[in-house]
């Protein structure tokens, strides 16, 4: 890690989960809200892609942001856009498949983006 901001655009999930973890980075999460609803990682600030541009005043352009989707397409998209737009972004590789496969929290259920169900 070189100084605050990761110097790779693309983390397994494993490592995303202990950079979250540590509070060392902002997780972004793209996918829609039915997806949302149906497993999130605690720690996930949810900005659909088709919400982003309209909503890009919401992410922290002093933090590490982590993307996220459901197998890590949408979510290296994202990162690009985001590199190229000078935010320090980096793809959590293989997604929220990869979050759960590794033992990283999650929640299910249906509720309020962002609350805790």
């Amino acid at each position: 890690m070189g100084g605050p901001y990761l110097s790779e655009d693309e983390v397994s999930a494993a490592r995303a989960h202990e950079i979250v973890a540590a509070g060392e980075a902002w997780l972004l999460d793209v996918r829609e809200a039915y997806e949302w609803e149906e497993v999130r990682s605690p720690e996930a600030h949810l900005i659909p892609l088709s919400q982003l541009q309209d909503r890009q005043d919401e992410l922290p352009e002093d933090r590490q942001i982590l993307v996220i989707c459901h197998s890590g397409a949408r979510s290296r998209m994202v990162t690009d856009a985001l590199v190229r737009a000078d935010f320090p972004a980096a793809n959590v590789a293989g997604g929220m498949i990869a979050w759960e496969s590794v033992g990283a929290p999650i929640e299910r259920g249906a509720g309020p983006a962002g609350a805790v169900s």
